[in-house]
Formats: C-alpha cells, sequence, structure tokens
C-alpha cells in the first residue's frame, strides 16, 4: 500500500513536471509579447543616466552592477561594510568611465548604518535607481546557528530593503521616475532546510517586490525582484559556506555576476517584476513549486548523509 501511494504521489509529480516544462516556452513568449505592449514610462535604463545608489557594492552582483551602470554614465553611490574594496572600486570606476563613485561605508545588519543610508538618500537631489543587494547565507540547522546571526540576516535582508525603498520612493514618485531592484534569489521560491532564514527572507524580498510593482502600477517607478541561482562570487566563500563544494553544482549552473547584473537591467528596462536570470533557473523556478514537502525532506535528509 505504502509503495502505490509513494508511486502515485511520484507520478503526479512527473506529470506536473512535464506540463510545466512545456507550458514555460509558452509562457516565456507570452511574457514577452506582454512588455512589447506595454507603453513606455519615464525611466528607462541607459536612456538618460542619473544616480544610483547599490549596497553591498564592494564584490559580486554589487560590484557587478556598479560597472554596467558607470559604463552607461551613471553617478553612483556604493555601499557597503569594507571600506578599502569600496575605495578601489570608485577609483576605477572614476578613472575607467569618468563618473563620479562615492563610497559609503555603512553595516546594514544594524539600525544605524541603515540610517546612514537613508540620510544620505535623502540629501541626493534625485535617486533614479536603488539596487538593494546587500546580503549573505548561513548554512546549517537552524537551532545550532546563534539567535543573533538570523536576526543579522533578516535586518539585512529584509528590514534594510524595506527602509530604504520607503526612503527613496517619495522623491521617485514625485519626478515620476525611478527604479528599484531588489536582490531575492531562487532560494525564495523553496522552503530550503538547511537555510531555513535565508529561504524565508529572499522569499520576502520577491512578494515584497511584486505586490509594490502591481502597488505602483502607472506611477513612473519601476520595482523588480532579481532571482539569480549560483552566481561566480566570494558569497560561498565564506567561513558561514565552509562545507560547501563549488564542483558538486555542474558548470552549467553557474553565472558570472555580469551575467546577472545585465539580465537585471535589461527585465528592468521591459518593466519585468521578476527577473530570474537564466533559462535554466526559469525552468527550475516554475518546478520547485511542485516539490512536495515530502520529497523535499527525503532530499535534505540524503544531503545530511553524503555530507556526513
Amino acid at each position: 500500500m505504502r509503495h502505490n501511494d509513494l508511486g502515485g504521489k511520484k507520478g503526479k509529480l512527473a506529470l506536473g513536471l512535464g506540463l510545466t516544462a512545456g507550458l514555460l516556452g509558452g509562457m516565456v513568449a507570452g511574457r514577452r509579447m506582454i512588455a512589447r505592449r506595454r507603453p513606455a514610462i519615464a525611466f528607462e535604463v541607459g536612456a538618460t543616466p542619473g544616480t544610483a545608489l547599490i549596497t553591498g557594492a564592494s564584490s559580486g552582483i554589487g560590484a557587478a552592477f556598479a560597472r554596467q551602470l558607470a559604463a552607461q554614465g551613471y553617478r553612483l553611490v556604493l555601499v557597503a561594510r569594507r571600506e578599502e574594496r569600496l575605495a578601489a572600486l570608485s577609483a576605477e570606476l572614476a578613472q575607467r568611465h569618468g563618473v563620479t563613485a562615492e563610497s559609503l561605508p555603512a553595516d546594514l545588519s544594524s539600525p544605524d548604518g541603515v540610517e546612514r543610508v537613508i540620510q544620505r538618500i535623502g540629501q541626493l537631489s534625485a535617486l533614479d535607481l536603488l539596487v538593494n543587494n546587500a546580503g549573505f547565507a548561513i548554512s546549517g540547522e537552524f537551532a545550532e546557528i546563534d539567535g543573533a546571526r538570523h536576526a543579522d540576516m533578516i535586518h539585512v535582508h529584509v528590514m534594510a530593503s524595506v527602509l530604504l525603498t520607503r526612503a527613496a520612493l517619495p522623491g521617485m514618485l514625485a519626478r515620476r521616475r525611478g527604479a528599484i531592484i531588489n536582490v531575492s534569489s531562487v532560494a525564495g521560491f523553496l522552503p530550503l532546510p538547511g537555510s531555513v532564514t535565508y529561504s524565508a527572507s529572499k522569499a520576502y524580498l520577491k512578494f515584497f517586490s511584486e505586490a509594490l510593482h502591481a502597488e505602483l502600477d502607472g506611477a513612473g517607478v519601476r520595482i523588480q525582484a532579481l532571482c539569480p541561482g549560483f552566481t561566480l562570487t566570494e558569497f560561498h566563500d565564506r567561513p558561514e559556506h565552509g562545507k560547501f563544494d563549488r564542483s558538486r553544482v555542474p558548470a552549467g549552473f553557474w553565472m558570472s555576476a555580469d551575467e546577472v547584473a545585465v539580465a537585471s537591467l535589461e527585465a528592468l528596462a521591459r518593466d519585468q517584476a521578476v527577473c530570474i536570470p537564466g533559462l535554466k533557473y526559469r525552468i527550475i523556478a516554475a518546478v520547485v513549486r511542485l516539490i512536495p514537502l515530502w520529497l523535499l525532506k527525503l532530499g535534505y535528509r540524503r544531503s545530511r548523509r553524503r555530507l556526513d
């Protein structure tokens, strides 16, 4: 009886996966048609470069955004904890592209750090683009990780993004011009054992961005949730990822930070609410919603045994 039940569950899952893969091409094509029909609004990436503020800008996807936008002529305010890395990047961008690149050291896990960035936003005459990219991950059992680290992650991913968005929006709405990119993750589509707070906080950013995108329809301000998959950055080199083995991820699933940033900016120009760079990850994002909890538990137990 149990074998039959399991077979039935697997059959339903296989049917769901097949239907999802079959429909995905049509969904993507339909979205592109809708994007082409949507009337243009005031903000167009690359059309009239203004000022962009990027958090988590000292490396990885944040630095890639900085380089892409500097090449388009944007004035930049770069935010991160590592002051020396920020200063080096600012000097590089100023020399290579002749743009103003301001370094703003701030730790967004602290209220004081967030307030510092909020005050800088208020001092800017006009902010055209806000990229909430700062973030980190911790791998391990939820109960074994210090509670302060969970709180730090929620503050960086959720509280900082919400408060900086709230600080930037009034000016954008008044000018009917602007855009905000909140860097979520493909992990935000699935509750992940072993990365409980990470996947939950990234899911918040996705839903927050989608809801705000709908709420601001016609207001001249674009909102995007950027949901990348595995990206070649320093993200997995941190001590929290001590057991992470890059070789376990097939080479075809890794994307460069520049590829992610370019995909995001192109999707923003189409006013796309959710950007998932890479066809593989768009398929994965569609499929993982069908994964039942029992299969999630089974996969996690097997991965734990391999690590042990």
